[in-house]
């Protein structure tokens, strides 16, 4: 099992940068594909950004491509989305999650998912 925490969250203008982190437990974190998710108000969770457990591929939804940079450090066991270019159409709770497996961006896939962080661009 995995435990995740996130931080990082918070309130930036549009066009301003934030940095989430995701903290894992455990020491299979290496073992682990990671994936950023977001849910809106009255809208369903969403894919922003996957990661391979060894950090050499990456995959991102189309509305974050060029903005959005997933990376991880397996050393610390955290994974990170440096947010730049900020819309207010990304504001959203944003959660990590993990599954063990190869890459996949459905919301299903993920196994253990942390409590998540708000973010909210102001226009």
């Amino acid at each position: 099992q995995v435990q995740l925490v996130e931080s990082g969250g918070g309130l930036v203008q549009a066009g301003g940068s934030l940095r989430l982190s995701c903290a894992a437990s455990g020491r299979t974190f290496s073992t682990y594909t990671m994936g950023w998710f977001r849910q809106a108000p009255g809208k369903e969770r969403e894919f922003v950004a996957i990661i391979s457990n060894s950090g050499g591929s990456t995959y991102y939804a189309d509305s974050v491509k060029g903005r959005f940079t997933v990376s991880r450090d397996n050393a610390k066991n955290t994974v990170y989305l440096q947010m730049n270019s900020l819309k207010p159409e990304d504001t959203a709770v944003y959660s990590c999650a993990a599954r063990f497996g190869a890459l996949w961006n459905a919301v299903t896939a993920y196994d253990y998912w942390g409590q998540g962080t708000q973010v909210t661009v102001s226009s």
